[in-house]
């Protein structure tokens, strides 16, 4: 019983290996999604190490690896601590900040400090280079899978480099999806449903998917979420009543859906619902309801009386 069971889920999962230029390609993308993460925590660190000394930059900066933060952290590696020499090194619109940047390096870097800083920054340079590399040479894998990437580029919410990491997973030929459906199943895009007594309770757990794929939908989604676009009114909806985790997933979804029809039909192109899809398609009956129960929650008893 328990090997027919195994059985049958190995026949529902599409199971072939990819062509070598797949391959080539996927290696080379999750080595650049590996060492991104590698650069986010060296990052981290340095954020950690600047508090322990009570350099409070990134409390003044949104990005404190930007041209005026790195000019400032060199500085101070170089040995500068005058907060106001410190301060004077921003740039351009950071500028306005001049007196909370003098606050900020107001602590008590040492050469403790400067030393640790010193190889944390020449790390993530290290890095930088090796991601630069990393990139050209995605970018020659890519030239056979040019109009593949031209056309998931038109998808709100993906670039190029998202549109390299959908083709390395999942690669071009979508036969081995019947449906799209098909392709959102095994990626663990689709909605679970826990039920009990015949009764549903609400979604479930999608599974675990494809953690490199996941990745980048998610980055798509919550891209596509600053966009006035279909996607990016579903993502808003869904986070409105149910929250950001469900929104990346749905629209994660619906985007894979899109992908697979850009992919199966080369002559289709992305044509974008728009923001308003969503007003158009909802009856009068679910507009009212919606808004009954929104006053309700805040504690009003609705009446409705036609207007004359």
């Amino acid at each position: 019983m328990w090997l027919c069971k195994v059985a049958e889920r190995q026949m529902l999962r599409p199971s072939f290996v990819p062509p070598r230029p797949i391959r080539q390609l996927r290696d080379l993308t999750r080595y650049r999604i590996d060492l991104v993460n590698v650069r986010t925590a060296e990052k981290n660190r340095v954020e950690k190490l600047l508090e322990d000394a009570c350099i409070k930059l990134s409390v003044v900066a949104s990005d404190i690896f930007g041209v005026s933060g790195r000019e400032m952290m060199a500085a101070l590696i170089a040995g500068e601590r005058d907060p106001a020499v410190l301060a004077d090194m921003a740039r351009s619109r950071m500028r306005v900040k001049i007196p909370q940047l003098q606050e900020a390096f107001t602590g008590h870097f040492d050469d403790h400090h400067r030393f640790l800083l010193g190889r944390m920054l020449s790390r993530i340079d290290g890095i930088d280079a090796d991601i630069a590399v990393l990139d050209a040479q995605i970018e020659a894998h890519l030239v056979p899978f040019a109009q593949a990437v031209a056309r998931l580029d038109q998808i709100p919410g993906i670039g190029p480099v998202a549109a390299a990491v959908i083709i390395a997973e999942i690669g071009v030929d979508m036969t081995r999806f019947p449906t799209a459906g098909h392709l959102a199943s095994w990626a663990k895009f689709s909605p679970g449903i826990k039920s009990s007594a015949g009764k549903n309770k609400g979604n479930g757990s999608t599974g675990h998917g494809n953690r490199y794929l996941a990745r980048a939908l998610g980055e798509a989604a919550v891209g596509a979420s600053r966009t006035d676009t279909f996607l990016g009114e579903r993502y808003r909806r869904i986070t409105r009543r149910r929250g950001k985790k469900k929104a990346i997933v749905a629209t994660g979804r619906s985007t894979l859906v899109v992908i697979w029809h850009l992919l199966s039909e080369p002559d289709t192109h992305f044509h974008d619902l728009g923001a308003e899809h969503f007003d158009r398609h909802v009856s009068t009956e679910h507009k009212k309801r919606t808004h009954i129960q929104q006053l309700q929650a805040l504690g009003y008893r609705v009446t409705l009386e036609p207007a004359a």
